[in-house]
């Protein structure tokens, strides 16, 4: 499965490069061909995964949940806020899509603590504010482990882990995640390369078009 994360996310990597010579974003992840019977005809459609329901807390203390995101794009990512490595390079980064798409209600984003014991509201509340972010169009949220890790490798195919030798007790992969408005993932871009959050925005524009 660790195998199959580092595989599906290098070939997002690769295609994310390649989005500018493609007027449609491909889709990712597990799909099914499902075979139904209209008008006394067999056809078969392609099922593609989705980002399933879920229900976190978030920077105002609010429960918030999947419905929250119907009918818009949006970016997720996964950080802690006492990171010290990768975590203020991408949320730099991410403030760029933040300031490029702020006030457009198709479009949303969604930071996923992986500090399920330090990072509650009130302090996902701090850092928000310290990025300058003071509305609900970028969301922080906090869950428990077992839910937000499951989450971040079974649907958005970004690895997490504890793991007390590294910087801050965590490891995780910087990805930008691109889902649509069917909650389904159309791209991953590396949150500390800029030439790749530039790629996301045109994607983001491109996604925009399609949906």
């Amino acid at each position: 499965m660790v195998k199959s994360f580092h595989y599906i996310l290098a070939a997002l990597f690769f295609a994310a490069g390649c989005q500018s010579k493609s007027e449609r974003l491909p889709i990712y992840g597990n799909r099914e061909a499902v075979t139904k019977i209209v008008d006394g005809k067999s056809i078969t459609d392609t099922v593609y995964q989705t980002i399933p329901s879920f229900q976190f807390v978030n920077q105002d203390s609010v429960l918030i949940d999947n419905h929250l995101f119907d009918g818009k794009i949006y970016v997720a990512d996964f950080f802690f806020t006492s990171c010290p490595s990768i975590c203020p390079v991408m949320h730099r980064n991410m403030l760029k899509v933040y300031h490029k798409f702020q006030g457009n209600k198709d479009v949303m984003l969604l930071s996923h603590s992986i500090d399920f014991k330090y990072d509650v509201p009130h302090i996902l509340k701090k850092y928000a504010t310290k990025l300058g972010v003071n509305d609900q169009q970028w969301q922080f949220v906090h869950g428990s482990k077992e839910v937000t890790y499951t989450l971040a490798q079974k649907n958005y195919l970004v690895s997490v882990s504890v793991d007390p030798k590294a910087p801050g007790g965590y490891v995780h992969q910087g990805y930008l995640i691109l889902v649509d408005k069917q909650k389904r993932v159309r791209g991953a871009y590396d949150g500390t390369v800029a030439e790749q959050v530039d790629q996301l925005m045109k994607d983001m524009d491109t996604l925009l078009k399609e949906q």
